[in-house]
């Protein structure tokens, strides 16, 4: 299958080239993340706890209380780095005009590759890029106290025990709050004024990306479903209203306990997707399950050996595209 399958009657919901100016073409693209092994939300080095944040559980439900939050900059984090692993891979990362070589958090953003484009950078080589795909915190569909537990730890030396060669004992433990698996968060990330070949770089990057948090090296497995893509002119409802729609659905069906049934959460986020997108003025369109369904073979399919449209190919037009 070839893109003009996929974007076919959808052609006007992208960019035909990258350009400077705003068009407002706005593509949602609704996750359920569900965590795969224990993980890890929290600033490093701030002495803090796990993100969370108190707020109503439901849009029906007035009743307060803490969610587990994955914060934006580590959601974005995680899968710029993975985009970027595979743009290096394929030479497709390029220097700045001091020789150094595209990287993140250094400030020597080459603002000419894939990733600058569309994720943002500033500095550079003058100039700056605002990001085109938006994040928000993704929040806990169960309360924060339902989703998370606590574990001691301990540093052993090299002999397997708490205490060194001379007897001394380890002063190494401690304690971590941790999500648990099987916890559901509910996410939407929205891409703005982008052409095909950006969004199948930023939807792919979702799709590939599997650790997140804390730890990663050890914990942090996640899964990451791709529920709804949407092409509107205008931006949508926020991750909080959906995930308290979602969450109201599932008090009046009396579902909530953890851990929450996978295909139960989908469809009722689905149905508070369609119902929220009723209260916004704009035009929205929507993939169907088919086209949908297409979309995620055709990106599986660009990262194998036998597809018809390889992601680096791909990846390498739409580079020559920024004229740089």
């Amino acid at each position: 299958m070839k893109r003009e399958d996929i974007i076919k009657g959808k052609e006007n919901n992208f960019m035909e080239k990258y350009t400077h100016f705003p068009e407002g073409k706005y593509i949602t693209v609704a996750v359920l993340r569900e965590t795969k092994s224990e993980c890890i939300f929290r600033t490093e080095g701030s002495g803090e706890g796990l993100n969370k944040e108190r707020v109503p559980l439901g849009m029906e439900s007035k009743t307060n209380d803490f969610r587990a939050i994955i914060s934006k900059r580590k959601q974005c984090a995680v899968e710029r780095r993975t985009g970027r692993e595979y743009l290096r891979l394929n030479d497709l990362l390029f220097t700045t005009k001091d020789k150094s070589i595209c990287a993140l958090n250094k400030n020597t953003p080459c603002g000419k590759c894939l990733d600058c484009m569309t994720n943002g950078f500033a500095v550079g080589d003058g100039g700056a890029q605002k990001s085109r795909m938006i994040y928000d915190n993704a929040y806990s569909i169960l309360p924060f106290n339902m989703v998370t537990g606590t574990k001691t730890f301990n540093a052993l030396y090299d002999n397997g025990t708490m205490r060194d060669e001379k007897g001394n004992a380890s002063s190494s433990i401690n304690q971590d709050e941790y999500i648990k698996p099987g916890t559901v968060f509910i996410d939407m990330i929205t891409f703005k004024d982008v052409t095909f070949i950006e969004f199948i770089y930023g939807i792919s990057n979702i799709l590939r990306s599997k650790r997140y948090g804390a730890i990663s090296s050890r914990i942090g497995k996640m899964n990451n479903v791709i529920l709804k893509v949407a092409f509107s002119d205008c931006e949508l409802f926020s991750n909080l209203e959906l995930t308290q729609s979602v969450y109201d659905k599932l008090g009046a069906a009396s579902e909530i306990e953890f851990p929450l049934e996978i295909s139960k959460v989908k469809e009722y986020a689905k149905k508070s997707f369609d119902n929220l997108k009723k209260c916004i003025f704009g035009s929205i369109t929507e993939l169907n399950d088919e086209e949908l369904n297409n979309l995620l073979e055709y990106i599986k399919s660009a990262y194998q050996e036998d597809g018809e449209e390889k992601a680096a190919d791909l990846y390498r037009e739409q580079s020559m595209q920024y004229g740089k």
